[in-house]
């Protein structure tokens, strides 16, 4: 899986930071954040397959933020491809 650009996206973190990958992302004023990943064909078989998915979150030891994994936007957002 993979963080691809966006229509609508208006920041990407870490674009300086070797480590991780650049995420392109919309960062909305009230805090939430929009991001879109890219599946390979492998990964789509496996959920398909599997009917779930494993989300990973660095924490640093530090409280863990409430997230929401989306398939559909139904905000009135346009983050279209």
């Amino acid at each position: 899986m993979k963080p691809i650009e966006f229509k609508g996206q208006n920041v990407i973190f870490g674009a300086n930071q070797e480590e991780y990958l650049p995420l392109p992302a919309l960062r909305m004023p009230d805090g939430e954040v929009y991001t879109c990943w890219m599946l390979s064909d492998e990964e789509i078989e496996d959920v398909v397959k599997n009917k779930c998915i494993f989300l990973k979150q660095l924490t640093f030891n530090e409280k863990l933020q409430p997230i929401l994994p989306i398939v559909n936007l139904e905000d009135g957002i346009d983050l279209t491809l």
